[in-house]
């Protein structure tokens, strides 16, 4: 018997491991530094990818579901994805 996934799937999933691999080589680049300075600056370069990795992946989700979601509910998922990247955001 084979198993298909979906494409949205896969892509979402893919997106989601490699950005987890990036968080577990940012920290043992933080405990091969052993500095706290070096450590919050490799830490802070994690936001820079967090946020698009968010983006990108709703974006394939809802690319997935758009036959099966009335598009009012698309622009509800958008403004609520706009409304954390907003209240995250930095000034």
């Amino acid at each position: 018997m084979f198993f298909f996934l979906d494409k949205a799937i896969l892509g979402m999933a893919l997106l989601r491991i490699i950005s987890g691999c990036l968080e577990i080589f940012v920290a043992l680049l933080i405990i091969k530094f052993n500095d706290i300075e070096k450590a919050l600056i490799v830490n802070s370069s994690l936001a820079l990818v967090g946020p698009p990795i968010l983006l990108i992946t709703t974006v394939i989700g809802l690319t997935g579901m758009a036959d099966k979601v009335s598009l009012t509910k698309i622009l509800w998922v958008l403004g609520g994805v706009g409304c954390i990247l907003y209240g995250v955001k930095s000034n």
